[in-house]
């Protein structure tokens, strides 16, 4: 009896085991992320700014852990990258530039302390062991010895970044450095977690890459979200400013970004989709469009998204999709009741059961009840198209969290 006693109690503990390991399994994550374009002009660093330079970029990933990595991109370089020297560090402030000098690592890459980027390629650095807490103020320092041949860049960063001559990866403070609020090369940071993976992305226009924050005040909607959170789900920001959904213009459309930005991301188990608002305005801010271009703008909008859900769902991904806001208000695009139809139509879609995981409706949390087709007063910019910090905290707060903690 007892021999079969000891029998049963290490089959109980086989069959066990599997589970205790998948419990303690530990994977890479995203953290933070920055969706990468071609600056325009006015965001370009000028000739020369980038010969024998460093570059010191401060982030906030939303994630705890001991061992980090490293995305740099030349998604749109035209040409190799050669970065010959990183490091990272936790910074003394979210602004100024300082490091806290015990907490510099340099970056290895295959071990190795250069790397060179492919054109159109990202790389991810070796693992370094930094303990960091969520919320953090990571630096990521980068030496380039020559200057790229097209730059990669995501202009809207709301923080700031600083830029100093020569090798300065390793020092706590750098000399003669001058700020620009602007990230560049630089698309994310994955920690190892030893917990379940549930990321949440946010893919936006100029809304969600938080038009109008003061920089470093970490005051978008995605931040607000973050921080309810609790550091326990990493929060992505993936707005771009000025992004339609079906055309290329201030960044790549949000249908050829989805792969990078989404689901390339690890550990991602949720995308807010809110787009859409570029696609109305531009069709009609020129110049009147027929009846049929309405029609057709509405039909590829709407199938637009019934892919990005579709290719979500394939990888695991639900997807929550917040309506599009009034924006009756805007100069920029000057509305008419054909643009608002537009509006209203993609919305029905978007709010009719079985398209989308789940409904945001920021269009009624943030219309005017008076008048439907406009912001509210309390929470407009002034610009009658982005939400001001008000309504920015309002998005944060009004996104349900059971439903991202799944």
């Amino acid at each position: 009896m007892r021999r079969l006693a000891s029998i049963a109690v290490a089959a109980a503990l086989l069959s066990a085991a599997p589970a205790a390991v998948a419990a303690q399994a530990c994977t890479w994550q995203a953290a933070w992320s920055s969706s990468q374009l071609a600056p325009a002009a006015d965001a370009q660093l000028e000739p020369g700014g980038w010969r024998d330079a460093t570059l010191r970029q401060i982030v906030r990933p939303s994630l705890a852990a001991r061992r980090v990595r490293v995305r740099f991109s030349n998604a749109f370089g035209r040409a190799p990258l050669t970065i010959d020297a990183a490091t990272m560090a936790l910074a003394a402030a979210p602004m100024g530039g300082v490091v806290r000098a015990a907490t510099v690592r340099p970056l290895r890459f295959a071990g190795g302390i250069a790397v060179t980027v492919p054109a159109g390629a990202e790389w991810v650095s070796d693992a370094v062991d930094l303990p960091l807490r969520a919320f953090d103020d990571l630096a990521v320092s980068l030496h380039l010895p020559a200057e790229p041949d097209g730059q990669t860049a995501h202009p809207g960063s709301r923080a700031t970044s600083y830029i100093a001559a020569g090798d300065q990866t390793g020092v706590a403070e750098l000399s003669g450095a001058r700020a620009v609020d602007r990230w560049y090369f630089l698309s994310g940071v994955d920690v190892e977690r030893c917990a379940a993976p549930g990321g949440v992305v946010a893919l936006g226009d100029s809304i969600t890459d938080g038009y109008g924050v003061i920089p470093n005040s970490y005051a978008r909607w995605t931040d607000v979200l973050a921080r309810r959170l609790g550091g326990r789900v990493a929060v992505l920001n993936a707005g771009i400013g000025g992004n339609r959904v079906l055309l290329d213009g201030l960044g790549p459309s949000a249908l050829a970004r989805l792969d990078r930005d989404v689901l390339g991301q690890a550990g991602v188990r949720h995308l807010i989709l809110f787009e859409g608002v570029n696609d109305i305005g531009v069709l009609t801010r020129d110049a009147p469009a027929t009846r049929d271009q309405h029609r057709a703008l509405v039909e590829g909008v709407i199938a637009a998204f019934a892919q990005i859900v579709a290719r979500a769902h394939a990888h695991g991904i639900m997807v929550h999709a917040a309506t599009i806001l009034p924006f009756a208000g805007s100069a920029y695009y000057h509305p008419g009741a054909e643009s608002e139809a537009d509006r209203e139509a993609i919305n029905a879609w978007l709010r009719a059961p079985g398209h989308v995981d789940g409904v945001i409706d920021l269009d009624r949390l943030l219309r005017d009840p008076a008048r439907p087709t406009y912001l509210a007063r309390r929470y407009d910019s002034g610009d009658g198209l982005h939400p001001n910090a008000a309504g920015y905290r309002l998005i944060g707060e009004s996104i349900p969290l059971a439903r991202l903690r799944r």
